[in-house]
């Protein structure tokens, strides 16, 4: 019995170690943010897409999910053809602060939380109510919804068309 209870502690031990590598990183490093956050503005404005803001962190379990709902055959192509994503880094809730300031995301709330910029770096819409907090239990189809909603609508073209 002695021996099953050692046995079961190394493997939980070599879990502990292996399971966050097999995680993949969704943020950079915190220092990133303001260099990202340029290069995504003259993206935006050579292709007339909106920068999409995306504050939280890697220990962040609702992030880890928006991401995944981000990469869905729903929504890839949606954000792909409207929005260019910047991920900022919020550590432990004490780093880049003062984006989230500038850009109304009340992190202490709680993340992930979206801000959503027109090409020119305009802010159009932050997520203040925490809408996003519980995305574990949110389905893909809340960002569907959200990025249809805040993709730019183009002359000639449906909201409902994922690209035009």
């Amino acid at each position: 019995m002695r021996r099953a209870v050692v046995c079961l502690a190394l493997v939980l031990a070599a879990a502990c170690v292996w399971l966050p590598a097999l995680t993949p990183d969704v943020y950079p490093a915190p220092e990133r943010a303001r260099a990202d956050l340029a290069a995504a503005l003259r993206t935006a404005a050579s292709t007339h897409k909106r920068v999409l803001l995306d504050f939280g962190g890697d220990w962040c379990g609702d992030c880890k999910v928006l991401d995944i709902y981000f990469h869905d055959a729903a929504n890839r192509p949606i954000l792909e053809s409207n929005f260019v994503l910047v991920r900022v880094n919020i550590g432990h809730k004490d780093m880049n602060l003062d984006l989230a300031t500038r850009y109304q995301i009340p992190v202490d709330k709680g993340v992930p939380a979206l801000a959503v910029l027109d090409e020119h770096g305009k802010l159009l819409h932050s997520q203040k109510d925490r809408e996003f907090i519980s995305m574990r239990k949110m389905q893909s189809s809340s960002v569907t919804t959200f990025l249809l909603q805040w993709k730019p609508v183009r002359p000639g073209c449906s909201i409902m068309q994922v690209s035009c």
